[in-house]
């Protein structure tokens, strides 16, 4: 159970990492896209216009197909990466996949997975070998460990 806790703590430091990095993104576009037109008529409160930048960061944050992050540690700085899509093929401690949503791909990459991984398959723990052609999968390549969550997608 505190492998589980520490895959999302660090899970979530990616997400919140991203999330950032988007916020930022989406802040420093919105003030180069202001005008200087007069504020009445209409506008909203400058809290809420800042609320509704944060949630379209964090909308486009839940397409993000690869990315990584420089995260502070106690023994100075480290880089966590993701990478989200479709499996093409396991072979050994190879894993291809097609970066992407269900609907787009962005490339097709193949990842060394180490034989410390922790593999989840549908919620539960498995070798890499169990992680079959077509299911999802995201793969969280930190310092010290890496992470492979699968899953099947449902059939409509």
């Amino acid at each position: 159970m505190s492998s589980i806790r520490r895959h999302w703590r660090l899970l979530a430091v990616a997400v919140c990492c991203g999330a950032l990095g988007a916020g930022v993104s989406a802040i420093a576009t919105a003030g180069a896209a202001t005008s200087t037109a007069s504020t009445s008529g209409g506008s909203s409160h400058p809290r809420a216009k800042q609320a509704r930048i944060r949630a379209g960061a964090l909308r486009r944050l839940t397409r993000a197909v690869q990315g990584s992050a420089v995260v502070h540690t106690k023994d100075g700085f480290a880089t966590v990466s993701f990478a989200r899509g479709k499996v093409e093929a396991v072979n050994g401690n190879q894993l291809t996949i097609a970066e992407g949503t269900r609907t787009a791909t962005y490339k097709t990459v193949t990842l060394t997975i180490p034989a410390n991984a922790v593999v989840r398959d549908d919620r539960r723990a498995a070798t890499l070998s169990a992680v079959k052609t077509g299911q999802r999968v995201l793969v969280l390549q930190a310092p010290r460990r890496t992470y492979v969550i699968a899953h099947t997608p449902r059939t409509p």
